[in-house]
């Protein structure tokens, strides 16, 4: 791996680690040239999932611009950029397991929107709000009224149907 920091192309893992679901390796490298440290991730090479965008045009799946969408919803608040990565990659084992080879781009919506919910309301709602284009401070408050009735729902379900 080349160092992020002088190119060198010397290190060391410092560190391997699986991850939970077994899909990937993370690996704590240290430059031998500089002794920056870095992280890479190796994952087993599926089939290109390729997305269905609604104008009917078709490209790639993209790991960096779904991972940076979840970022900016997360942006400010107390999520982990590791929790953010365990969200990514489980996202996209389930679109692999769901679809061969081609995704629509709302199956990807739904499945981060379900994501984002169960790790922070508000960065829910913020994703929410871009993906359908919310126009008015309505449609937020029936989003987030939505969001507290299911969050009851939720309570309820685990109260009294353990």
């Amino acid at each position: 791996m080349r160092c992020i920091q002088c190119g060198s192309l010397d290190d060391k893992v410092v560190d391997s680690r699986s991850s939970k679901d077994g899909t990937s390796i993370r690996r704590r490298r240290e430059c031998l040239n500089c002794g920056s440290r870095f992280t890479t991730y190796e994952q087993v090479e599926r089939t290109e999932l390729r997305v269905i965008k609604a104008d009917g045009s078709r490209e790639a799946i993209n790991r960096e611009k779904l991972f940076r969408g979840l970022v900016k919803a997360c942006e400010k608040r107390k999520v982990s950029m590791d929790r953010i990565g365990r969200a990514v990659d489980e996202i996209l084992s389930e679109l692999h397991k769901d679809h061969q080879l081609e995704v629509p781009s709302r199956a990807i919506g739904a499945k981060v929107m379900d994501k984002l919910h169960a790790i922070d309301p508000v960065a829910y709602v913020r994703y929410v709000s871009v993906y359908r284009s919310f126009e008015d401070v309505g449609e937020f408050i029936r989003e987030i009224q939505a969001l507290e009735n299911r969050s009851r729902s939720d309570v309820f379900q685990r109260k009294f149907f353990k």
